[in-house]
Parts: C-alpha cells; structure tokens; sequence
C-alpha cells in the first residue's frame, strides 16, 4: 500500500531504524513525510541528516523537541533557552517551519504549577522572535495531565494558546496531538480557538490503550488499537482550516522490538484505515 499524499511518520514511531534505514523504508512505503526527533539526527549529524533527507524527496514536518523551560535555577534557565535556540537553527538545517515544544515538569521541591507555566512564558519572549526570524514555529504541546509533574505542566489546548496567543501567529502556535487531549471535552472548541487565530502549527495522531505500561512513557497505542475516534480528530482540525500533512507518533516498546519496516507498513495500513 502506498502511504496517504499527507500521512507522514515520526521519528520515534520507528526508532529501530537508523536515518538510512528510515529513508529506504519511506520510499519502499511511499511515504513522502517525515518528523525529526534532536538525539537520533545529531548523532548522525544534523547537515548529513538533511541531505539525506533532501536527496530522498523528504519533507520534515516537524523537529522534535525543544522545550523543557521551567527550570527555576538563573543557570539552568540560560543553559534551556541556549539549547532552543540551537534547535531551532537545527530545524532550519533541515528545512522544516516547526519546532515543537515539551515545555517542561515542576521543578524538584516545586508545587506551582501556575509559576512554571508562567516561566514558559518567560522563556518564550526571548525564544519567539529568534525561531520567528528564521521561518521556524514553535508549537506549543499540551501533554495528558499525567505528564504535569516531570514532563509538562502545559495539560490543555487552552494552556498552550494562552501562552501562544502572547505571541504572533507566525512565530508561536500549538501542536494538536490526539493521545493528549482526547479525554477533554472542551478540546473541540479550542482547535476551533486555535484554528481561528492560525495557530495550529501540526497535527499528531497516536491511539491511547489500556492497561498503560509500567511508566506510561511509552503507551501510546497503534492507531486503530483504542479508544480515540481519529477520523473526528481529523475531522475537527481539517474544519479549522489545516491541510498539512498530519504525523504519526508512537512510543510503543512492542512497536519498537519488532522490524521497524514492518512497523511502519502497518503504520501506514492503520492510517488510512481509521484515520484517512
């Protein structure tokens, strides 16, 4: 089967594969889209990385990630927005407009969720005009509730456009992913919020089954294998006006242990089978 003209996976959903391997299983799938995660690119080397990726016919839909702002410490603060700020030009390398964000958990001893989500904004005032000046977007992405304490206090579409909406459109918007914000209800009128001021930057989908695994990191299901309606999902964005190519992005350990090209052909199957 040969991938839907706007399905396009992530990095991570096919770790197991190396660039190379990814690329060839692109091209055996008809996958014309592609999203970047930091680690896996650098350690190839980000300009081999985009040159692979361009001599492929590649699109990178996305880099992922920045993020991670809510250190209380003046040095660890500095060192956060440094690291962005290089991937951002990190994601220029490689031709993509978006940079998403995972903006960060509570710091140790913390219970102020409300002044860590503010320290995002901080770091925001200074990282916003620099990706802005060069083509890049940081999309802001709310992460399920469960996530709040060590990965992201930014828990709903409404916490990440009021952060967003500090900002112009082009330089700030939010990445709507299904695994996170499926269970809220007034989700569907925030990617409407979202749609009206042009801020939806991407698109991710990813299933969400259960019993979570042992950590919760890496539960995100095959779509198709629970209980998000992916087509409504796809449905509510699409009315808001983005045509984008929309990614899929799955941390599923059992995924992983098994052939990454095998992986990726399924991937492809289950979109246009619940998704398409």
């Amino acid at each position: 089967m040969t991938a839907d003209p706007l399905f396009s996976v992530n990095q991570m959903t096919v770790k197991q594969l190396s660039l190379p391997e990814l690329v060839e299983a692109c091209r055996a799938s008809g996958v014309r889209h592609v999203g970047t995660w930091r680690a896996p690119v650098r350690e190839y080397g980000v300009e081999a990385a985009a040159q692979l990726l361009r001599d492929a016919g590649l699109n990178v839909t996305t880099h992922c990630r920045g993020g991670f702002l809510t250190a209380l410490d003046t040095d660890e603060r500095a060192a956060a927005i440094d690291d962005n700020k290089r991937a951002v030009d990190e994601a220029v390398t490689l031709g993509t407009d978006v940079l998403v964000l995972v903006s960060g958990g509570l710091p140790a001893g913390s219970y102020d969720l409300a002044g860590a989500r503010e320290r995002i904004g901080e770091a925001l005032v200074e990282l916003a005009p620099y990706a802005g000046e060069r083509g890049v977007r940081l999309a802001v992405e709310p992460l399920h509730p469960m996530y709040a304490a060590d990965r992201c206090v930014v828990s709903t579409l409404a916490q990440a456009l009021d952060l967003a909406e500090r900002f112009p459109a082009e330089q700030v918007g939010v990445c709507v992913d299904t695994y996170h914000i499926w269970w809220d209800d007034r989700a569907p009128e925030q990617i409407a919020r979202a749609g009206a001021s042009g801020r939806i930057a991407t698109f991710q989908l990813a299933d969400w089954t259960t019993p979570l695994p042992e950590g919760v990191l890496n539960g995100r299901g095959q779509l198709g294998d629970g209980a998000i309606d992916l087509r409504y999902w796809r449905a509510l964005v699409e009315a808001q006006g983005y045509a984008g190519p929309i990614e899929v992005e799955l941390f599923n350990d059992g995924l992983w242990a098994r052939d990454g090209r095998e992986v990726l052909a399924e991937t492809v199957r289950r979109f246009a089978e619940h998704a398409g």
